[in-house]
């Protein structure tokens, strides 16, 4: 279900200086204020071309007029739903933003100073994490809740290790199959489960289009 980058060289941390909430805040503010700004041109056009409906002093001047004022009114009306849907849509990403790091701090996944920005689809992950394992946990939740097509993490990791490789379940799969698959042997089943907790609470449940890690098994 996610379409996961490893960005870790992306560019700056998010959310340096400022608490997400802050930011998110901002975000809102910045795009109300930019749809306002537009919508308050649209009014004042329109405005101005009634008022030369009202001043034409003939026929041919008055219906000029005239169309130029519908115009301009339906560029108004234009204006005042942008604004809105621009506003709903800072509003619902701002809030699925903090419900995903709600869910990661449910399952209690070790990451300090996160901060999730989600964004027409896609997940931008950043925060600390000790080691590639609980990194690789957090993007795999993140990536597996089902409005996110795509993560990408600038997640800085204390110690640095070989990243696992990843797993798309399908249609019959068992955490036995997958690990015959894998492993060339069923009973290591295991070894997936652990390395996919807590995201996973049962070996059982596991559905199509669900992203697992598959760590190389210890020598």
């Amino acid at each position: 279900m996610g379409l996961f980058d490893f960005a870790k060289n992306a560019g700056a941390k998010i959310g340096i200086g400022k608490s997400t909430s802050e930011e998110k805040a901002e975000k809102m503010a910045k795009i109300a204020a930019e749809k306002a700004a537009e919508q308050a041109v649209a009014e004042k056009a329109s405005k101005e071309a009634a008022a030369k409906v009202k001043a034409a002093t003939d026929a041919a001047q008055k219906e000029a007029a005239e169309k130029a004022a519908a115009e301009a009114m339906a560029r108004s009306n234009a204006a005042k739903i942008a604004a809105s849907k621009a506003a709903q849509e800072a509003r619902d990403e701002a809030a699925k933003s903090s419900e995903l790091e709600a869910y990661v701090t449910k399952l209690g996944i070790p990451v300090t100073n996160l901060d999730i920005r989600f964004n027409d689809g896609c997940a931008y992950v950043a925060g600390d994490c000790a080691n590639q394992a609980d990194l690789e946990k957090l993007v795999l939740a993140v990536g597996n809740v089902g409005e996110v097509d795509r993560v990408i993490d600038t997640i800085k990791v204390a110690a640095e290790s070989d990243a696992s490789q990843f797993y798309v379940v399908v249609s019959g799969d068992t955490l036995s199959k997958i690990a015959k698959h894998v492993y060339g042997d069923a009973s290591k089943y295991p070894v997936i489960f652990e390395a996919n907790k807590p995201m996973l609470k049962d070996p059982d449940e596991i559905f199509p289009g669900q992203s697992l890690r598959i760590p190389a098994l210890s020598a």
